[in-house]
């Protein structure tokens, strides 16, 4: 594991990357964030160099990671003096490996499908992990770093990884939002949102065993329109909630008689 790798971000995904690399013995040799706070933290957390300059990067890295939001990989890349050629990757779920094409003969993606934050730690090695590259010599470097970090890994095309990315967004994204405004709820009415919890999880741990579709209970299944003609009441004023609770409790019961929704 001799490959001299810099990662570029100090964001969620990068911290648990970063952490992820070093422990398996790579050679994380420097971290760059436009953020002094983010660096900081990331390197002293690792012990890595890091910058804020953008012309103090490593020249003579083998491989460049940019984990950074999608529509700032290529506005920093462009930004960087890149030597003979080295493998730049993303981290990106929504974003072609093409973004990188410009700036270096090899190219790829190791996307981590998982939600990150810097202040909850997790086992790195069950996060599955997808991964692509420009030609098979590329594809084998990437698929050996996933294959050191994960247990899951997943060869996967521009194209999969972003139905994959958007299948995401719903299970996590949307859920957690929904989280967000149950715990609005609770909050307005001086109820703890801990008694909601095991809801969350048995709901969660349910796709273990059944499907999401058999999975699914609640009013809007059973087309029960009294409970949720007075869930609506409840709501008050806030017309914005009742239309998300209409139309969520109307699909559900649309999707209960089809097959999905392409």
């Amino acid at each position: 594991m001799t490959r001299k790798i810099v990662i570029i971000g100090a964001g969620n995904v990068a911290t648990h990357l970063a952490k992820a690399l070093i422990k398996e013995g790579y050679n994380l040799c420097q971290i760059y964030s436009r953020s002094i706070e983010s660096a900081r933290e990331l390197g002293m957390k690792t012990g890595v160099h890091y910058t804020t300059n953008i012309d103090d990067i490593y020249k003579q890295a083998d491989i460049y990671i940019f984990s950074l939001s999608d529509s700032a990989i290529a506005g920093v890349a462009e930004k960087i003096s890149f030597e003979n050629n080295p493998l730049l990757l993303h981290t990106a779920g929504s974003v072609s490996k093409e973004v990188l094409s410009t700036f270096s003969k090899n190219y790829g993606v190791i996307y981590p499908l998982q939600t990150f934050s810097k202040q909850r730690e997790l086992n790195f090695r069950e996060v599955p992990l997808c991964y692509d590259a420009n030609s098979k010599s590329n594809t084998n470097i990437v698929e050996n770093i996933s294959t050191t970090l994960c247990d899951k890994t997943y060869h996967m095309g521009d194209e999969e990884r972003k139905k994959l990315h958007l299948a995401a967004v719903f299970a996590c994204n949307f859920s957690n939002y929904m989280y967000s405004l149950a715990e609005d709820v609770l909050d307005k009415n001086n109820i703890d949102f801990e008694i909601i919890k095991p809801l969350i999880q048995e709901t969660a741990a349910k796709i273990n065993d059944l499907s999401p579709k058999k999975a699914q209970t609640g009013p809007a299944i059973r087309n029960d329109k009294s409970t949720m003609n007075k869930h609506k009441e409840l709501l008050g004023d806030n017309a914005e909630l009742k239309k998300l609770y209409t139309f969520i409790s109307n699909n559900i019961l649309k999707f209960k008689d089809k097959d999905g929704i392409f």
